[in-house]
């Protein structure tokens, strides 16, 4: 009997330390406190970077739903769509009855965030703004949906490839870089958005780092007076806009007359997933062209 009584206490102890394991508590990354009694199994992503990050972390078998281009991986494009992430179909999203909702400060609208505060459906709020920011958001991810190992591997691994990179670029020369993101309007980055982060990993100096917002409109006027030395622009595809080359009317910017018209595909620079360090290696290596292009460097 005495036996019996042990081996249920230990069972009893055991069961209480698995509850306390599976209760999270986690502050998003807007300060909100998220509480889960386990980790999440029914997870609806509301942007595509939220998608590809929930893969990485070793939940994509969690997310049941899904926004509209979210093609990363491809068992993404699988899932159950819930929308836009500016425009979310509320009643496709509640019937998916998910126990967590990923949002994006950023992107999502904040009217569709109060709702889903308001339905009481679990939120957590992801807002990166530099690289480090992705890595913690591989480990985050991983405590939610209760793959920690496979998030902390993904983690360490993206830690190691930024740490190569700033170490080979960032005290390199500073190349005066605009980063275009559309052309109408003409709009760019500061330095407060994650791809500035990029820029000043390659050693790269935002000509535009200082405007207040994170992705401001600008005129090709300010573009002038600004006499970037690199011009690098993401489109809407895989294919170099058309529009990049509309700069070689003027010839006196420094990127037009040192040939420094540069494209990166959207998809591995914008997106604040893992593949960003594959958008940044085509970056520091495009700035470095553009030190290796000075007219004292062709000389040598």
């Amino acid at each position: 009997m005495k036996t019996a009584l042990r081996l249920i206490a230990v069972a009893c102890a055991t069961s209480s330390l698995a509850a306390v394991a599976a209760d999270l508590r986690i502050t998003d990354d807007t300060g909100a406190a998220l509480h889960l009694k386990q980790p999440a199994q029914r997870i609806v992503s509301l942007a595509p970077h939220l998608t590809e990050l929930l893969f990485a972390a070793g939940a994509g078998s969690k997310v049941v739903g899904v926004v509209s281009y979210s093609d990363f991986p491809e068992a993404a494009k699988a899932l159950p769509q819930v929308g836009s992430y500016t425009n979310v179909d509320m009643e496709a999203l509640a019937a998916l009855k998910p126990d967590l909702v990923v949002a994006w400060k950023s992107g999502n609208r904040n009217a569709h965030l109060d709702r889903l505060s308001a339905l009481g459906i679990p939120l957590f709020i992801n807002e990166p703004r530099n690289l480090d920011d992705v890595a913690r958001a591989l480990e985050t991810f991983g405590e939610l949906a209760g793959t920690s190992a496979e998030a902390r591997t993904a983690a360490a691994r993206f830690r190691a490839r930024l740490t190569s990179l700033r170490s080979r670029y960032s005290t390199l020369p500073p190349v005066r870089t605009f980063y275009q993101v559309w052309d109408r309007p003409l709009m760019t980055i500061n330095g407060e958005h994650l791809i500035g982060d990029v820029i000043r990993l390659c050693g790269g100096e935002n000509v535009f780092a200082d405007l207040p917002q994170l992705a401001p409109t600008v005129n090709a006027e300010s573009v002038l007076a600004a006499n970037p030395e690199a011009i690098v622009a993401s489109g809407m595809g895989d294919a170099r806009p058309e529009w990049l080359d509309q700069w070689r009317r003027w010839p006196s910017i420094s990127a037009v007359a040192g040939d420094n018209l540069f494209f990166i595909p959207p998809t591995i620079i914008q997106r604040h997933t893992p593949r960003i360090l594959d958008g940044a290696s085509r970056l520091c290596e495009q700035l470095d062209e553009a030190r290796r292009r000075r007219p004292q460097n062709r000389l040598k």
